[in-house]
């Protein structure tokens, strides 16, 4: 009895060491981020985004140049004027402040927005690709290797050539 009992443990033993051994062969990695940095499409879409920012720091300096031209213009012109018109002008001006603020604040969410809706799709097909060649090669799972997701070591099969050659980069 005892010695089914030992020969048991040790089939169990091998056959659980062989798994782990098969096991870890299913796994693969790729530094995504530098896939998806490497696909144009990425690189368009952070151009226009590039655009698209600027556009709307011009258009803040300039309503800033414009407020502060205002400023000193009321500012020269304050002690001629009633106590009654220089507080409606500092009014005026504090407005301006207020919708230049609210101006920024729709232009960032605005940029988050446009940024979001460019990536997805690039991330998306980075993504499927990266499923695409690791099944196709027989791998279970594929690790992130980018910088700072946590892997400390990526000594596996590197996906990076084979998704990249996917996705004709």
């Amino acid at each position: 009895m005892k010695q089914i009992r030992t020969l048991l443990v040790a089939c169990a033993l091998v056959l659980g060491a062989s798994g782990f051994v098969n096991a870890q062969s299913k796994v693969a990695h790729i530094a995504s981020q530098e896939l998806v940095e490497a696909m144009p499409a990425f690189k368009a879409a952070k151009a226009e985004i590039e655009k698209l920012n600027k556009t709307y720091d011009a258009e803040i300096r300039n309503m800033v140049l414009e407020l502060q031209n205002t400023m000193k213009k009321y500012q020269a012109e304050a002690p001629n004027k009633t106590e009654e018109e220089n507080t409606k002008r500092a009014q005026e001006v504090q407005a301006t402040e207020k919708s230049i603020g609210d101006y920024r604040q729709n232009a960032l969410k605005d940029l988050q927005k446009k940024e979001m809706e460019l990536l997805k799709p690039i991330y998306e097909s980075a993504r499927v690709a990266i499923q695409k060649v690791a099944r196709a090669q027989g791998f279970q799972y594929v690790l992130d290797s980018t910088t700072g997701t946590g892997v400390i070591m990526a000594d596996g099969k590197d996906l990076m050539a084979d998704v990249k050659k996917e996705l004709g980069i």
